[in-house]
């Protein structure tokens, strides 16, 4: 028995559906009901709570917001049980309650274990939660991206390996040749640039300017322009501090203090107090003859020479010119010297193009033959996994009644003389590799295999498609399966051989299936019909569990479109107990 991963779903103002649970179990749940009562919403739902495209169109007509509610059921040790509780979510009795609300104005809310996430976190969780398939999977299956990425996936380590060394050097190839491309095609202008910045270096190299020079300069221009009046100024307060010689009877403050420091000198003897006075009087003293010396020689060394204050002038000059040319005005010559070193760096490397643009020739080359042996392993990694796929997906399809079905891959390369060497042959390359893959189909002996794309019907798509994600089931499976009329196109003994199909997958993974088609219904463990009320839509009651009478009424419906047809009725009972049977 494997462990439920979607338990239920809630489903509120969405399209058609009013209010709604869809109850679900494990095995295989197959969805009916009639045209338009809201089958694809169960898809649409599943979608939503896994992270998809919030559509306010979804919103049902009258309402404020739809809600989508989920509960999954996951293994505590499992990497989404982890990975969600990272994100601060809790895990409700080993299972994941997961909302999405889509507001009519397009807003979209996201929660996880109680806790408000991005969307994109549930998108993530989702990989390893639920596949999901329907009619646009079927298309994106004609896509050879698509085909490419089935044939890797099945591949596992094989390719992945190769591939990841592969796109390394892929990516640095592109960067090493962007380089040289740039280095090459613009060498005119990246010599202009050097000559410029030679220029700038040679100019500011003769003009020698230093740190902090500009400072220097602006100060002692500053006072060679006012020497006379700080010469003056000097010789005055000499004079008040140190006395005049020319004014034998001035006052001074120097014999002031003197006179002071005597009076207290005679008493000192007597009061300590007066004592230290008189010490801090001298010591005033000192002080005053230490200033009035320095004032002296202050004013006998005062340049008032006007040439020298040309030249001052002059030089501040020169650094201001370099520095509009060079730097920002405000930071003086600090930018322009910051200036000169980047720009000595940048000569250095325009300098040493064709040193550099020898490095990135060696390198390109040595990338390019690395590339074309990662690209050699890839081919022969995908062509090796690719004969095993084809001929698990043609045994599949030999159980989806398709007997004499081939399924083949054609791995090719188109040669480009600008690309990787890969087996001799140069050819385009990419960023997976050299390989173009496509899937071709033969549906019957002595049909040419050709392109699935060109090839096959809606039908023989369907299954195809089915068959691919089989086969990845028992390599690389997920817990849930979600088809959403994957038997579209298909009728007849195709129909019971898809059902039977799925009944065997269900058996170690949980499958619902959105249908139409009775044969495949017939094979599911547990039916659910969606069906609208009187006003057109479909309200808690209107999902619901069919078993017995119920279930028979419901396949004859499908059948015929008469549930009271006795040829229908028996039919669908036929095909109830071949399922059973079939178990």
């Amino acid at each position: 028995m494997v462990v439920v991963v979607l338990e239920e779903m809630r489903i509120r103002s969405l399209g058609v559906i009013d209010d709604a649970v869809v109850e679900l179990s494990p095995g295989f749940t197959a969805v009916t009901g009639e045209t338009g009562a809201g089958k694809t919403m169960v898809v649409t739902s599943l979608g939503l709570l896994l992270g998809g495209r919030a559509d306010p169109a979804l919103v049902r007509i009258g309402a404020g917001k739809a809600v989508v509610e989920g509960r999954v059921s996951v293994p505590a040790d499992a990497s989404a049980a982890v990975r969600a509780e990272e994100a601060g979510a809790e895990l409700d009795d080993g299972a994941l309650l997961i909302s999405r609300t889509v507001s009519a104005e397009g807003r979209s809310r996201a929660h996880l274990g109680g806790r408000s996430v991005p969307v994109g976190l549930l998108a993530e969780l989702a990989d390893e939660l639920v596949a999901v398939h329907g009619q646009t999977d079927q298309q994106g299956l004609l896509k050879l991206t698509r085909q490419r990425q089935a044939l890797d996936r099945y591949a596992g380590d094989a390719v992945a390996v190769p591939l990841a060394k592969y796109a390394e050097a892929y990516r640095r190839l592109r960067v090493v040749t962007a380089e040289l491309d740039e280095i090459t095609t613009r060498a005119r202008e990246r010599a202009q640039e050097a000559d410029m910045l030679r220029y700038g270096l040679d100019e500011i190299a003769g003009v020698e300017p230093r740190a902090g020079e500009d400072t220097e300069l602006a100060e002692e221009a500053e006072r060679l322009g006012h020497a006379e009046a700080l010469s003056a100024a000097a010789t005055a307060a000499h004079a008040a501090l140190a006395g005049n010689p020319e004014d034998p009877e001035g006052i001074d403050a120097a014999t002031l203090v003197a006179g002071a420091q005597r009076a207290l000198e005679a008493v000192r003897s007597h009061d300590p107090a007066l004592a230290a006075l008189a010490d801090r009087i001298g010591e005033i003293g000192i002080l005053l003859g230490d200033v009035a010396g320095e004032l002296a020689g202050y004013a006998d060394d005062l340049d008032a020479d006007p040439l020298r204050l040309a030249a001052v002038e002059e030089r501040r000059a020169a650094l201001g010119a370099l520095t509009r040319k060079y730097g920002e005005y405000e930071k003086g010559v600090a930018a322009v010297l910051a200036w000169a070193e980047r720009s000595a760096a940048r000569l250095t490397e325009l300098d040493g193009d064709d040193e550099r643009i020898g490095e990135l020739t060696a390198e390109r080359d040595a990338l390019r033959i690395e590339l074309g042996g990662l690209a050699q392993a890839l081919t022969d990694a995908r062509t090796e996994a690719a004969e095993r796929f084809a001929a698990a997906v043609t045994a599949e399809l030999a159980s989806l009644a398709m007997p004499h079905a081939r399924v083949s891959f054609d791995i090719r390369q188109t040669e480009d003389p600008e690309g990787v060497e890969v087996d001799g042959r140069t050819v385009a390359c990419g960023p997976t590799g050299a390989d173009e893959v496509e899937l071709l189909l033969a549906p019957h002996p002595g049909a040419p295999p050709r392109p699935i794309a060109k090839g096959a019907s809606g039908g023989e798509l369907s299954r195809v498609m089915l068959a691919v994600e089989v086969v990845f089931a028992g390599t690389d499976p997920v817990p849930t399966y979600l088809f959403d009329e994957v038997d579209a196109g298909v009728g007849g003994k195709a129909a019971v051989e898809i059902g039977r199909r799925l009944a065997r997958l269900a058996k170690s993974a949980q499958v619902v299936v959105v249908t139409h088609l009775p044969q495949v219904a017939a094979f599911a463990d547990r039916q659910l019909l969606v069906e609208k009320t009187n006003d057109g839509s479909v309200t808690r009651s209107g999902v619901k569990v069919l078993e017995g009478e119920d279930r028979v009424r419901e396949l004859s419906r499908m059948l015929a479109g008469q549930e009271d047809s006795q040829t229908a009725r028996a039919h669908a009972e036929e095909l109830l107990a071949t399922a059973r049977a079939d178990a």
